[in-house]
Protein backbone atom coordinates (compact mmCIF):
# COMPACT_ATOMS: atom_id res chain seq x y z
CA UNK A 1 0.00 0.00 0.00
CA UNK A 2 1.32 3.50 -0.81
CA UNK A 3 1.64 6.26 1.18
CA UNK A 4 -1.08 7.76 -0.56
CA UNK A 5 -3.65 4.94 0.08
CA UNK A 6 -2.01 4.65 3.92
CA UNK A 7 -3.13 8.41 4.45
CA UNK A 8 -6.53 8.17 2.97
CA UNK A 9 -7.51 4.71 4.78
CA UNK A 10 -6.16 6.93 8.20
CA UNK A 11 -8.41 9.95 7.36
CA UNK A 12 -11.25 7.70 6.70
CA UNK A 13 -11.19 5.59 10.32
CA UNK A 14 -10.08 8.93 11.68
CA UNK A 15 -13.65 10.01 10.18
CA UNK A 16 -15.57 7.38 11.26
CA UNK A 17 -14.32 7.14 15.19
CA UNK A 18 -15.51 11.20 15.42
CA UNK A 19 -18.99 10.48 13.51
CA UNK A 20 -19.54 7.52 15.85
CA UNK A 21 -17.96 9.35 18.96
CA UNK A 22 -16.32 6.01 20.17
CA UNK A 23 -12.62 5.58 20.71
CA UNK A 24 -10.17 2.90 19.36
CA UNK A 25 -11.28 -0.24 20.84
CA UNK A 26 -15.13 0.07 19.95
CA UNK A 27 -13.33 0.99 16.27
CA UNK A 28 -13.80 -2.70 16.49
CA UNK A 29 -17.17 -3.02 15.37
CA UNK A 30 -17.77 -0.26 12.61
CA UNK A 31 -19.18 -1.17 9.47
CA UNK A 32 -18.04 -0.49 6.15
CA UNK A 33 -20.92 1.32 5.52
CA UNK A 34 -20.64 3.64 8.39
CA UNK A 35 -17.01 4.57 7.55
CA UNK A 36 -17.78 5.49 3.73
CA UNK A 37 -20.66 7.65 5.02
CA UNK A 38 -18.03 9.42 7.82
CA UNK A 39 -15.59 10.02 5.36
CA UNK A 40 -18.26 11.47 2.74
CA UNK A 41 -18.51 13.90 5.89
CA UNK A 42 -16.21 16.98 6.51
CA UNK A 43 -16.96 16.68 10.26
CA UNK A 44 -19.66 14.58 12.13
CA UNK A 45 -23.06 16.90 13.00
CA UNK A 46 -22.92 17.66 16.83
CA UNK A 47 -26.09 15.92 17.47
CA UNK A 48 -26.95 16.86 20.90
CA UNK A 49 -29.40 19.26 23.12
CA UNK A 50 -29.16 22.26 24.54
CA UNK A 51 -30.92 24.81 27.08
CA UNK A 52 -30.53 28.27 27.24
CA UNK A 53 -31.83 29.96 30.38
CA UNK A 54 -32.40 33.23 32.62
CA UNK A 55 -32.61 34.26 35.96
CA UNK A 56 -34.74 36.72 36.76
CA UNK A 57 -34.17 37.05 40.16
CA UNK A 58 -30.51 37.33 39.90
CA UNK A 59 -29.94 38.37 36.50
CA UNK A 60 -27.85 35.31 35.75
CA UNK A 61 -27.85 33.79 31.69
CA UNK A 62 -26.52 30.47 31.32
CA UNK A 63 -26.32 27.83 28.38
CA UNK A 64 -25.95 23.97 28.63
CA UNK A 65 -25.51 20.65 26.55
CA UNK A 66 -25.16 17.12 26.70
CA UNK A 67 -24.23 15.17 23.33
CA UNK A 68 -22.83 11.93 22.31
CA UNK A 69 -19.99 13.47 20.83
CA UNK A 70 -16.33 14.29 22.50
CA UNK A 71 -15.69 17.22 24.77
CA UNK A 72 -19.27 19.18 23.11
CA UNK A 73 -18.97 22.17 25.55
CA UNK A 74 -15.97 23.16 23.18
CA UNK A 75 -17.79 24.83 20.58
CA UNK A 76 -21.28 24.50 21.38
CA UNK A 77 -22.22 26.94 24.58
CA UNK A 78 -21.17 30.54 23.86
CA UNK A 79 -21.47 33.27 26.88
CA UNK A 80 -20.98 37.49 27.99
CA UNK A 81 -22.03 38.88 30.80
CA UNK A 82 -24.31 41.90 30.19
CA UNK A 83 -24.76 40.31 26.39
CA UNK A 84 -25.92 37.01 26.36
CA UNK A 85 -25.08 33.61 25.54
CA UNK A 86 -25.67 31.32 21.93
CA UNK A 87 -25.66 27.49 21.72
CA UNK A 88 -25.21 26.34 18.27
CA UNK A 89 -25.07 22.50 17.01
CA UNK A 90 -26.23 20.22 14.45
CA UNK A 91 -25.16 21.13 11.28
CA UNK A 92 -22.44 23.08 13.58
CA UNK A 93 -20.97 26.13 12.17
CA UNK A 94 -18.96 26.55 15.39
CA UNK A 95 -18.68 30.50 13.90
CA UNK A 96 -22.08 31.59 15.08
CA UNK A 97 -21.10 31.54 18.75
CA UNK A 98 -18.96 34.52 18.50
CA UNK A 99 -21.30 36.21 15.97
CA UNK A 100 -24.12 36.04 18.38
CA UNK A 101 -22.62 37.39 20.70
CA UNK A 102 -20.91 40.11 19.12
CA UNK A 103 -24.55 41.33 17.35
CA UNK A 104 -25.98 41.05 20.93
CA UNK A 105 -23.29 43.10 22.04
CA UNK A 106 -24.10 45.64 19.69
CA UNK A 107 -27.61 45.61 20.59
CA UNK A 108 -29.35 43.63 18.41
CA UNK A 109 -32.20 41.55 19.48
CA UNK A 110 -32.05 37.42 19.02
CA UNK A 111 -34.70 37.14 17.04
CA UNK A 112 -32.42 40.07 14.69
CA UNK A 113 -29.29 37.82 15.32
CA UNK A 114 -30.41 34.52 14.31
CA UNK A 115 -31.92 36.82 10.99
CA UNK A 116 -28.51 38.25 10.36
CA UNK A 117 -26.83 35.59 11.02
CA UNK A 118 -28.50 33.00 8.63
CA UNK A 119 -28.50 35.79 5.99
CA UNK A 120 -24.36 36.06 5.92
CA UNK A 121 -23.82 32.87 6.15
CA UNK A 122 -21.65 31.31 3.35
CA UNK A 123 -22.88 28.23 3.17
CA UNK A 124 -19.77 26.91 1.88
CA UNK A 125 -20.01 23.21 1.80
CA UNK A 126 -23.85 22.96 0.42
CA UNK A 127 -24.34 19.41 -0.47
CA UNK A 128 -22.20 17.74 2.55
CA UNK A 129 -22.78 20.85 5.58
CA UNK A 130 -25.65 22.33 4.34
CA UNK A 131 -26.69 26.10 6.21
CA UNK A 132 -30.61 24.34 6.12
CA UNK A 133 -29.18 22.10 8.85
CA UNK A 134 -27.84 24.54 11.28
CA UNK A 135 -30.06 24.79 14.49
CA UNK A 136 -28.58 28.00 17.45
CA UNK A 137 -30.00 29.29 20.11
CA UNK A 138 -29.73 33.34 21.17
CA UNK A 139 -30.62 34.59 24.50
CA UNK A 140 -29.98 38.49 25.87
CA UNK A 141 -28.64 39.29 29.07
CA UNK A 142 -32.56 40.15 29.68
CA UNK A 143 -34.06 36.58 29.08
CA UNK A 144 -35.15 37.77 25.42
CA UNK A 145 -34.55 34.29 23.18
CA UNK A 146 -34.87 33.65 19.25
CA UNK A 147 -34.10 29.63 18.03
CA UNK A 148 -33.67 28.40 14.54
CA UNK A 149 -34.11 24.63 13.83
CA UNK A 150 -33.22 24.30 10.03
CA UNK A 151 -35.23 21.98 8.04
CA UNK A 152 -31.95 19.45 6.79
CA UNK A 153 -31.25 19.31 10.86
CA UNK A 154 -31.37 15.33 11.44
CA UNK A 155 -34.10 13.77 12.59
CA UNK A 156 -35.93 14.36 15.08
CA UNK A 157 -34.53 17.63 15.14
CA UNK A 158 -36.48 20.70 17.22
CA UNK A 159 -37.12 23.21 19.60
CA UNK A 160 -39.24 24.66 22.15
CA UNK A 161 -39.77 28.41 23.57
CA UNK A 162 -40.22 28.98 27.59
CA UNK A 163 -40.86 31.56 29.43
CA UNK A 164 -37.53 32.63 30.59
CA UNK A 165 -35.63 29.52 28.01
CA UNK A 166 -35.41 27.44 24.90
CA UNK A 167 -34.62 24.01 24.24
CA UNK A 168 -33.36 22.65 21.38
CA UNK A 169 -31.89 19.27 19.76
CA UNK A 170 -31.51 16.99 17.22
CA UNK A 171 -31.07 13.53 16.46
CA UNK A 172 -33.14 13.08 19.27
CA UNK A 173 -35.76 10.24 20.47
CA UNK A 174 -38.76 12.99 19.72
CA UNK A 175 -40.21 16.65 20.91
CA UNK A 176 -40.96 15.19 24.15
CA UNK A 177 -37.18 15.61 24.70
CA UNK A 178 -37.39 19.35 24.52
CA UNK A 179 -40.82 19.74 25.93
CA UNK A 180 -39.76 17.85 29.37
CA UNK A 181 -36.60 19.82 29.02
CA UNK A 182 -38.65 23.60 29.37
CA UNK A 183 -40.99 22.06 31.88
CA UNK A 184 -38.04 21.04 34.05
CA UNK A 185 -36.20 24.39 34.17
CA UNK A 186 -39.50 26.14 34.80
CA UNK A 187 -40.73 23.98 37.79
CA UNK A 188 -37.30 23.52 39.83
CA UNK A 189 -36.34 26.14 41.98
CA UNK A 190 -32.84 26.53 43.25
CA UNK A 191 -29.88 28.67 41.55
CA UNK A 192 -29.80 28.66 37.54
CA UNK A 193 -27.18 26.00 37.31
CA UNK A 194 -29.52 23.57 39.09
CA UNK A 195 -32.94 24.30 37.10
CA UNK A 196 -30.29 24.27 33.76
CA UNK A 197 -29.22 21.00 35.14
CA UNK A 198 -33.00 19.46 35.96
CA UNK A 199 -33.39 20.55 32.36
CA UNK A 200 -30.75 17.75 30.92
CA UNK A 201 -31.86 15.23 33.22
CA UNK A 202 -35.26 15.52 31.92
CA UNK A 203 -34.16 15.39 28.22
CA UNK A 204 -32.19 12.81 29.02
CA UNK A 205 -35.13 11.02 30.57
CA UNK A 206 -37.24 11.50 27.64
CA UNK A 207 -34.63 9.95 25.53
CA UNK A 208 -32.27 12.42 24.78
CA UNK A 209 -29.81 12.21 21.86
CA UNK A 210 -30.30 8.13 20.18
CA UNK A 211 -26.98 7.39 19.91
CA UNK A 212 -26.24 7.64 23.80
CA UNK A 213 -24.21 10.54 25.96
CA UNK A 214 -20.26 11.61 26.40
CA UNK A 215 -20.19 14.90 27.61
CA UNK A 216 -21.97 17.88 29.08
CA UNK A 217 -21.08 21.31 29.53
CA UNK A 218 -22.84 23.86 31.33
CA UNK A 219 -21.84 28.33 31.28
CA UNK A 220 -23.12 30.72 33.25
CA UNK A 221 -22.43 34.73 33.12
CA UNK A 222 -23.73 37.57 35.63
CA UNK A 223 -22.07 40.85 35.77
CA UNK A 224 -19.42 40.64 38.67
CA UNK A 225 -21.33 37.68 39.75
CA UNK A 226 -18.70 35.00 39.51
CA UNK A 227 -16.51 34.09 43.25
CA UNK A 228 -13.48 36.10 42.96
CA UNK A 229 -13.02 39.59 42.36
CA UNK A 230 -13.84 41.22 38.81
CA UNK A 231 -15.41 37.84 37.73
CA UNK A 232 -18.03 37.55 35.30
CA UNK A 233 -18.22 33.65 35.31
CA UNK A 234 -20.53 32.10 37.76
CA UNK A 235 -19.48 28.44 36.46
CA UNK A 236 -17.89 26.96 33.74
CA UNK A 237 -17.84 23.38 33.83
CA UNK A 238 -17.00 20.85 31.19
CA UNK A 239 -17.42 16.61 31.24
CA UNK A 240 -15.79 16.12 28.17
CA UNK A 241 -15.95 12.14 28.15
CA UNK A 242 -17.97 10.41 30.48
CA UNK A 243 -20.40 6.85 30.06
CA UNK A 244 -22.44 9.06 32.58
CA UNK A 245 -21.88 12.97 31.40
CA UNK A 246 -24.93 14.38 33.09
CA UNK A 247 -24.69 12.32 36.67
CA UNK A 248 -20.88 13.81 37.06
CA UNK A 249 -21.79 17.18 35.64
CA UNK A 250 -24.61 17.21 38.87
CA UNK A 251 -22.04 16.31 40.97
CA UNK A 252 -19.35 19.53 39.35
CA UNK A 253 -22.65 21.84 40.16
CA UNK A 254 -23.62 20.57 43.30
CA UNK A 255 -19.51 21.16 44.77
CA UNK A 256 -19.61 24.61 42.93
CA UNK A 257 -22.67 25.61 44.89
CA UNK A 258 -21.17 24.72 48.15
CA UNK A 259 -18.06 27.06 47.07
CA UNK A 260 -20.37 29.91 46.61
CA UNK A 261 -22.20 29.28 49.92
CA UNK A 262 -18.83 29.12 51.57
CA UNK A 263 -17.58 32.48 50.19
CA UNK A 264 -21.11 33.82 51.21
CA UNK A 265 -20.64 33.10 54.91
CA UNK A 266 -16.89 34.40 54.90
CA UNK A 267 -18.24 37.86 53.54
CA UNK A 268 -21.08 38.23 55.99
Amino acid sequence: MDLERIARATLILSAALAYVGMGPLAAQETDATTVATAAESPWPPVATFSIVGYDPATGEVGVAVQSRVFSVGNGVIWGEAGVGVVATQAIVDVSYGPQGIELLRQGMAPDQVVRTILANDPNPDPERWTVEGRQFSVMDAQGNVATHTGPRASEWAGHRIGEHSSAQGNILAGPDVVNDMVSAFESTQGHLSFRLLAALEAGQAAGGDTRGMQSAAMLIVGDDMGVWLNNDVVLRLQVDDSAQPIAELRRLVEIAAQQRERIRQRRR
